[in-house]
């Protein structure tokens, strides 16, 4: 019995969700495939064979897949997944478009979210917003999961490499979806997700003008910009910044919060976080609960002061090189 990980990348490299799934995966002590999908891939598929655990390594290479849908790539993983026991994916807008179509036609029931793998049949997964965990117990053939990548550590390379090779593409024969465009923000800063710092700001900023403090303080810092839902919807910063239950799930070294009151929603999002420091008048606030460093006060004072310091270490630093 093999595991399938259904492997997410950028046409260059793995994603970091990918390699804490590929961590995960080798708690099932089991031969581990990797399937890649993309157009001129073959750089990606040679990474994936050198990290330690990898036995095979299929490569999905055909031009319509440069972008790919999950209608487009369904039949041809269909018939690759039912030789399998176990088949993953990262728990992101990837794993969460093609695992429920896919295991819908293998007819087996989807678990979402894993966070711990207890053995081959048992798995823990957060309900209600990360309030409870769920021990799910599943008989299905085949285990369909999304892994939440921020449980897990990131795989290391090995020093072996596994053969590679690639399963007949089987386009799709109904009429569906076609890619037209991708429009992405372009940004010096880190990807939210995968940053080791974050620094996210909250309904307590008042206004998206007052939001410029927190990029200058992302800047200095060499962070990640996050906000909370209600920023978001109060037009502060576009909704790809938004961390929480309904947004991102991150858990970088060091999680900062100013402004943010900590509704359960956005802990969801950030609460798996290494450190993580708060900033808010409300003594009261939520935050503070999960917080491992919380300051209470005005942020409007405190903010400018915090960027000042900073911006006086650095210049300390450059001085003396």
């Amino acid at each position: 019995m093999a595991l399938l990980l259904i492997a997410e990348h950028d046409q260059e490299k793995l994603t970091p969700s990918t390699l804490a799934t590929l961590t995960a995966a080798k708690q099932f002590s089991v031969p581990i495939h990797i399937v890649l999908i993309g157009h001129s891939c073959q750089k990606v598929a040679e990474e994936a064979s050198r990290y330690e655990g990898v036995e095979k390594v299929w490569i999905m290479d055909h031009p319509s897949l440069l972008h790919p849908i999950a209608e487009e790539m369904t039949d041809t993983l269909l018939e690759l997944a039912k030789g399998y026991g176990f088949v993953l994916a990262p728990s992101s807008t990837f794993g969460k478009n093609l695992l429920p179509r896919l295991a819908a036609l293998l007819d087996v029931a989807q678990i979402s979210d894993v966070i711990q793998i207890v053995d081959r049949q048992t798995f823990v997964r957060p309900i209600y917003a990360g309030n409870a965990l769920a021990t799910v117990l599943s008989q299905d053939d085949t285990k369909v999961m999304t892994i939440r990548s921020t449980a897990f550590d990131k795989a290391e390379k090995g020093s072996s490499k596994a053969p590679i090779e690639a399963p007949p593409f089987k386009p799709p024969s109904f009429p569906h979806a076609t890619f037209v465009k991708i429009e992405k923000s372009s940004s010096k800063r880190p990807e939210l997700t995968s940053a080791s710092i974050v620094v996210s700001g909250g309904r307590g900023l008042q206004t998206k003008e007052n939001f410029e403090m927190l990029e200058t303080l992302a800047d200095l810092l060499g962070a990640a910009i996050g906000a909370s839902r209600a920023a978001v919807d109060a037009g502060f910063v576009p909704n790809d910044y938004q961390v929480g239950q309904t947004g991102k799930v991150v858990a970088p070294d060091l999680y900062i919060a100013i402004g943010i009151s900590g509704a359960i929603q956005h802990l969801a999002g950030m609460q798996e976080s290494k450190v993580i420091v708060a900033l808010n008048k409300d003594p009261e606030a939520p935050i503070f609960q999960v917080a491992d460093y919380g300051l209470v006060g005005d942020l409007f004072t405190i903010l400018p002061e915090l960027i000042e310091k900073l911006k006086m270490m650095k210049k300390a630093d450059l001085t003396q090189k």
